[in-house]
């Protein structure tokens, strides 16, 4: 529960950040859907990032600011579970979304030739299909693991709901919880980082061979943008499983670190994509002084 008097000034801040995130992903989401230009494999995968921060953002802003407005640290256990669910889901799915992302990018610059016969509709279509079916089948099962289990508490002391803060209402062996949970984490990191390792190792090749200034400048315009917004979400992730790991940091520190993983990346990839990747920055600035010209 906050003090009374920073009640308003805590709701007004939670809901101009979340008014920010809405903006900036909306924003996004339509420049992609409704300019013809982008749509192009690259930006069709892309489109899902603004959509999963946007889920993920929803599920912490909706609560947090109901409980800052009313005052309340409770919540019901079923809307807890179901936070928690579509923040892992939005957690898993960003790291999917930017491991599908640098497998385009490695397509369209180390196979330049193969892209466009590889990268059809379809197949894209497919990459997302099993992108989010493979996201939402992982996150199925570790919360079926933890429904299972009796509970004999019912205090988190957690800014938002997650699997971990639930476990802790839990009074049976959770071993196998434990086991599945570092499983998925392990499988997902190692995906993401080997993909990325690779990709980038072979973009870095292709850019040395190549002797177009302009390939190479586009290539690195390009990937400088995507490893931004991965490095955003890796550090976020990093620094929330550092600041719970280490107990002698404060309590509200570590509230603060993990709430600060769940607005950084869905306030600024909008952002870093909009301003960094040429395409989207003009059509969006078109799309702007079209609706101010008349005026």
């Amino acid at each position: 529960m906050f003090p009374i008097r920073i009640v308003f000034p805590a709701f007004l801040f939670s809901t101009l950040t979340y008014l920010i995130i809405l903006f900036c992903n909306l924003m996004l989401t339509l420049t992609i859907v409704l300019n013809t230009t982008l749509h192009q494999p690259m930006y069709m995968i892309l489109l899902n990032l603004p959509i999963n921060d946007l889920t993920g953002s929803s599920a912490v802003f909706s609560q947090l600011m109901k409980e800052t407005l009313t005052n309340s640290g409770a919540i019901q256990y079923s809307a807890c579970v179901t936070q928690a669910f579509f923040i892992h889901i939005y957690a898993t799915g960003s790291v999917f979304i930017l491991t599908a992302m640098a497998y385009d990018r490695y397509m369209a610059i180390c196979c330049p030739l193969q892209y466009s016969a590889v990268m059809t509709n379809a197949h894209v279509m497919r990459i997302i299909a099993g992108m989010w079916l493979t996201c939402l089948a992982t996150i199925t099962v570790l919360f079926y693991l933890l429904l299972r289990l009796p509970r004999c508490r019912s205090e988190i002391s957690h800014t938002y709901c997650d699997n971990p803060s639930l476990l802790t209402l839990v009074c049976a062996d959770t071993s196998i919880n434990n086991l599945y949970g570092l499983f998925l984490v392990a499988v997902t990191q190692l995906l993401a980082n080997g993909m990325m390792l690779f990709t980038y190792l072979q973009i870095l090749i292709a850019c040395f061979r190549s002797k177009s200034r302009d390939t190479k400048t586009k290539a690195i315009q390009t990937c400088a943008t995507h490893l931004m917004v991965f490095l955003l979400l890796e550090c976020c992730g990093l620094f929330t499983i550092i600041a719970y790991r280490l107990k002698n940091l404060s309590p509200h520190f570590r509230r603060f670190v993990g709430l600060m993983a769940l607005v950084f990346p869905p306030a600024l990839n909008p952002i870093i994509y909009g301003l960094k990747t040429k395409e989207i920055r003009e059509t969006i600035f078109r799309s702007l002084r079209k609706k101010i010209r008349p005026f």
